[in-house]
């Protein structure tokens, strides 16, 4: 991995696992990416990074059914998940590929260079 591609990874994962809509699992393992950046075993770090963002970046459809569903209108309210379900209708019309939440639009990024990475 060049340095401006470790850069640009850091960046991202950063951003991405600061957002609260990031899931505990890949806080832990961006985390554990980041101790590993440089290292030894950055290369391991990094598929299972790749993995990782793999299962959890959600695509615009996954998140447009989410934000009409029961869960969505309990978790956060009903008006605000219709609010959201347009938003993410909206996104996928400007061609919007994966959910807008900065988790999974950093983590999209990231995915999107994975086999410059590898």
């Amino acid at each position: 991995m060049t340095l401006e591609q470790r850069n640009f990874v850091t960046e991202k994962l950063r951003a991405a696992i600061a957002a609260p809509s990031c899931c505990p699992e890949l806080k832990e393992v961006g985390m554990e990416w980041l101790q590993e950046s440089g290292g030894d075993h950055e290369a391991a770090a990094t598929k299972t990074l790749i993995a990782e963002l793999e299962a959890d970046v959600n695509t615009i459809d996954d998140t447009i059914a989410f934000f009409g569903s029961p869960a969505a209108a309990a978790m956060f309210g009903a008006e605000q998940a219709k609010g959201m379900a347009a938003q993410a209708r909206e996104h996928k019309a400007n061609g919007g590929k994966f959910c807008f939440c900065p988790a999974c639009s950093n983590g999209a990024e990231i995915l999107a260079i994975k086999d410059q990475l590898l």
